[in-house]
């Protein structure tokens, strides 16, 4: 049952201590001998740590022995390395470490722990903590040289690891996590971890509170289900920092092994992300990517998923859409905007004031139509930068004619902000001209205007202003000169225009700036970009 757990007469030191129990006897002897310490029955019922199955006398160890052999415990024997590796022991009263130095290196399997551990300031090489059941972890400011594990883990009144300094790799896969007394389930603000922060099948009851926090590497939350309905946020993680890619994506569920980083295989059945509570994660820097495909978010109508001013190569927006609350990525910054036309949340649950990306990577259909909408859902008020970010977009992909179908939409969604007076002569120029954009239209108006009004002035037959010095009437070249703004044909302000004839005329000077102006912003344009 127990590898190293036999003693013998000369294996017993003389400053042992008088009042150790059989089994920790037996545990001071596997530290020497660095071996493993298991006192589990072999009944999988009885030997799980969250059960309701008593564990005795036989099976348990006081706190105060495991403290004091790790803290100043006895020299290893001849050839061994002294370490703490318990497999199913019961640990009695609180594990007080605080402020310690621990150098042998500590693991405990399926241990259950009768009250909290506490690790402020503590510092260790390795601590690794796996399927144990611990009522809190109290480790404020502890510091590892290398990984602090505790996957599988369930902690009842939460984890507390606030300005904790991890020297390469922080796990809480599979782990379960309950609110301390402040709604928290892990409070881990300031935390720096020098590799990877994995807590994929996370289960969080509270806040997973990550304020200010670095990761060197990638912080995944991989099938995660985070889920706080006692305060706003789920996951509250502000100005955090990680290297390359956060991921709150599906991962992996059966009997192979989860491995970080890979997509699962073709058969394999998934747990998708899920959140119940909002998101914050303002102000954060991510070297790789933000990574949301089909995450799952259920919020009420006051929470959001808030991206407020982050700053990532590439945003992969590929979750499932919420029924409720909203998405924020105002002061946004991306290169790559990956997202689907599903994904995106109704009108007036979208704001993207100031939300800039260089490229649009569509995952399945995204129509123009779908494009527009998703701008117009951002801005429940006129705004026209969504437009003009849009257009800019395009234009770099080479996409100009739905580069003027977006800056079009927004002088239409302009015109509904105008006056009544101002709105009739938006509409005019949409039907006309289509605000300029649309500079053919316009060429083939005046066509139109020009043959009409040269028919027209074939009836006019008007006297000339001075006898004598005028040329020979010509009805089509006089239209023509009224149409074409600045050119001089010969023909205007030679003949006396009266009555109806008059209002035509100045009619169709009006007309003719108008429609030239638009001829020549279109062609402006053009050249522009050429």
């Amino acid at each position: 049952m127990t590898e190293g757990a036999g003693l013998r007469d000369g294996d017993l030191p003389d400053d042992l201590p008088n009042d150790l129990t059989a089994a920790e006897l037996g545990m001071w002897q596997a530290f020497r001998n660095g071996s493993v310490y298991d006192l589990s029955s072999g009944d999988t019922v009885v030997d799980d740590p969250h059960g309701g199955h008593p564990w005795g006398d036989e099976r348990t160890v006081r706190a105060r022995i495991v403290c004091w052999l790790l803290l100043d415990g006895p020299p290893a024997l001849a050839g061994r390395v002294s370490s703490l590796k318990l497999v199913g022991v019961r640990i009695s009263g609180t594990m007080d470490l605080a402020g310690g130095t621990v150098e042998p290196y500590v693991e405990m399997r399926r241990c259950r722990f009768d009250r909290e551990i506490l690790l402020p300031e503590a510092r260790f090489t390795t601590l690794r903590l796996v399927d144990c059941a611990v009522p809190r972890l109290e480790a404020a400011r502890v510091n590892t040289e290398g990984d602090l594990h505790l996957p599988r883990c369930r902690f009842h009144n939460g984890v507390r690891l606030t300005d904790a300094h991890i020297g390469t790799d922080l796990l809480l896969n599979q782990a379960i996590v309950y609110r301390d007394r402040s709604g928290r389930s892990i409070a881990a603000d300031g935390i720096s971890v020098g590799q990877d922060l994995q807590a994929e099948m996370l289960e969080s009851h509270g806040e997973l509170s990550l304020r200010g926090a670095s990761i060197g590497v990638s912080l995944s939350l991989r099938g995660a289900r985070l889920v706080n309905p006692y305060t706003r946020l789920a996951l509250n993680a502000p100005q955090l920092t990680v290297g390359r890619t956060l991921y709150l994506t599906p991962a992996g569920v059966g009997s192979s092994p989860l491995l970080s980083g890979r997509t699962p295989a073709r058969g394999t059945r998934i747990q998708r992300f899920e959140c119940q509570g909002g998101v914050r994660l303002d102000d954060g820097r991510f070297g790789d990517a933000v990574d949301l495909e089909r995450a799952r978010f259920t919020f009420t109508d006051e929470q959001e998923l808030s991206l407020r001013r982050i700053q990532t190569p590439e945003l992969r927006f590929l979750g499932e859409r919420a029924e409720r609350g909203g998405v924020v990525l105002s002061g946004a910054r991306v290169v790559n905007l990956m997202d689907r036309a599903d994904a995106w949340p109704g009108p007036g649950r979208l704001h993207m004031g100031g939300f800039q990306y260089e490229n649009l990577v569509p995952r399945g259909p995204f129509p123009l139509e779908r494009r527009l909408e998703w701008v117009t859902a951002a801005t429940a008020e006129y705004n026209p930068e969504p437009y003009e970010r849009l257009a800019t977009v395009l234009r770099a992909g080479g996409e100009d004619e739905d580069a003027r179908e977006v800056l079009l939409a927004k002088q239409r969604r302009r015109r509904e902000t105008l006056p009544p007076a101002a709105k009739i002569v938006g509409y005019a120029q949409d039907w006309m001209v289509a605000y300029g954009y649309r500079p053919g239209r316009a060429a083939v108006w005046m066509a139109v205007l020009w043959a009409a009004s040269s028919v027209a002035f074939t009836c006019a037959d008007p006297p000339p202003l001075k006898g004598g010095e005028h040329p020979a009437w010509n009805p089509t070249l006089f239209a023509l000169d009224l149409l074409l703004p600045v050119i001089d044909l010969g023909q205007v302000g030679f003949w006396q225009l009266s009555g109806a004839w008059q209002w035509l005329a100045a009619a169709m000077i009006l007309l003719g700036w108008i429609l030239a102006t638009t001829v020549a912003a279109g062609a402006t344009r053009m050249l522009r970009r050429s």
